[in-house]
C-alpha cells in the first residue's frame, strides 16, 4: 500500500502509533494470499458477528478462490491460453488484494475501539480509508445500524476497485475487452454462490461486471440471501465445516456423490503474489454518491436457490468446450 511522504505518523501518540503499525503488519501477514483473506474475514466475524459485512465477505472470497481455480481446471486450458490465464488470474488477486488491503485496517480498528470502548476512527486516515467509511463508522458506533454499515462497506470495496482495476488501461484492454473474458463471464464469473452442506446452491447473478452500480446491487442482493433467517444457518454451518481450498470440489463434494475433483487446489496453482504499491485516493471526494447505491431494498429478478442451474450449467460448458475444440482444431 502507498503512503504519503508525510509527518502523519509523527503526529500520533505512542499508543496510537504502535496500534497503526501493529494493524499494517496484521493486514499484510492476511493479505497473502484468497485463502488467507477469506480466513481472515470469517475469523473475524466469529469474533465480531455483529459486523455481518465480514462474514459476506468471506463467502464472497470463497467464491474468488474457485474462479481463481477455474482457470487451471479441466476446462479452462483448453479455450484459454496460459497469457491469458494468468492475466485474469492476476486481475482477480489484484482486486481482492486492494479490498482487503482497505477493509482489513477498518475492521481491525473497530475491534480495539470495543475493547477501550472508545472510537478510534479518526485513524483510518492513516490507511487511506475513505472519509465516506470514516462518517460511516462513527454513525455505526452512535447509532448501531448493523445494515446501513454493511451496504455502506459493500458501497466502498466496490468504489474501491474501480479506478485501479476495472478502468484501469491495461486490465481494460487485455483482460475485460477480450472474447474470452465474456466466455468465462458467462461460465461462472458473473454467479457468485453460496452452498449448504445439504447439497444445495444460493446465489445470485449479474451482467456487466464493469458497471460500478451493477457490482453493488450484486452486493446487496447476495446479502439478503446470505443473512435470510432460514438460510444464514445452513450457510454459517457450511463455512464451519469447509476448509476453503480454492477448488469448487469444496461445495461440490455435498452437491454429488461420487463427483471426481475437476479443479485443483489454490496453494498448489499460484505462487504468493507481491503486489506493487498504489497510491491510494479517497473516491468519496471525487465520485458522486448515489442515491440507489444506500437503498436498503433489494429485487431478486432470478431464483435465489441455483442448484439445478449450477448442474445445468456444467453440462452446458462441458459440450461448450468440445465444440470449441474442434472449431480450433
Amino acid at each position: 500500500m502507498f503512503f504519503k511522504k508525510t509527518n502523519i505518523l509523527e503526529q500520533l501518540n505512542k499508543e496510537e502509533l504502535e496500534l497503526v503499525i501493529k494493524i499494517k503488519n496484521k493486514t499484510n501477514v492476511y493479505n497473502a494470499d484468497n485463502i488467507s483473506r477469506t480466513d481472515a474475514y470469517f475469523d473475524f466475524f466469529n469474533k465480531n458477528p455483529e459486523i455481518i459485512w465480514s462474514f459476506l465477505a468471506s463467502m464472497v472470497s470463497r467464491n474468488a478462490g474457485w474462479n481463481m481455480c477455474d482457470l487451471e481446471g479441466e476446462y479452462y486450458p483448453k479455450i484459454i491460453n496460459e497469457k491469458l490465464r494468468k492475466k485474469l488470474f492476476l486481475t482477480y488477486e489484484r482486486a481482492n488484494w486492494l479490498i482487503f488491503q482497505d477493509a482489513f485496517p477498518q475492521l481491525l480498528l473497530y475491534q480495539y475501539s470495543t475493547k477501550i470502548n472508545r472510537p478510534m476512527f479518526h485513524l483510518l486516515s492513516n490507511f487511506h480509508v475513505s472519509t465516506f467509511m470514516e462518517r460511516e463508522w462513527l454513525s455505526f458506533w452512535e447509532r448501531k445500524n448493523l445494515k446501513k454499515l454493511m451496504i455502506s462497506q459493500i458501497i466502498n470495496e466496490q468504489n474501491i476497485i474501480q479506478k485501479p482495476v476495472i478502468k484501469h488501461p491495461v486490465s481494460r484492454k487485455n483482460v475485460f475487452q477480450t472474447p474470452q473474458f465474456f466466455l468465462q463471464d458467462w461460465f461462472h464469473y458473473s454467479s457468485v454462490l453460496f452452498p449448504t452442506c445439504e447439497g444445495q446452491l444460493y446465489g445470485a447473478s449479474a451482467n456487466g461486471f464493469k458497471s460500478l452500480s451493477k457490482r453493488i446491487d450484486l452486493g446487496k442482493r447476495l446479502a439478503d440471501i446470505l443473512f435470510k433467517n432460514e438460510l444464514f444457518p445452513q450457510f454459517y454451518q457450511f463455512a464451519i465445516r469447509t476448509t476453503h481450498t480454492g477448488s469448487r470440489y469444496d461445495y461440490e463434494y455435498y452437491l454429488m456423490n461420487n463427483l471426481r475433483r475437476s479443479t485443483p487446489f489454490l496453494r498448489c496453482t499460484y505462487p504468493i503474489i507481491k503486489h506493487h504499491s498504489y497510491k491510494m485516493e479517497d473516491w468519496s471526494k471525487t465520485r458522486r454518491l448515489k442515491k440507489k447505491w444506500l437503498e436498503e431494498n433489494v429485487n431478486h429478478i432470478h431464483p435465489i436457490e441455483m442448484t439445478e442451474w449450477y448442474l445445468n450449467k456444467q453440462v452446458q460448458i462441458g459440450k461448450i468446450i468440445k465444440i470449441l475444440e474442434v472449431i480450433t482444431t
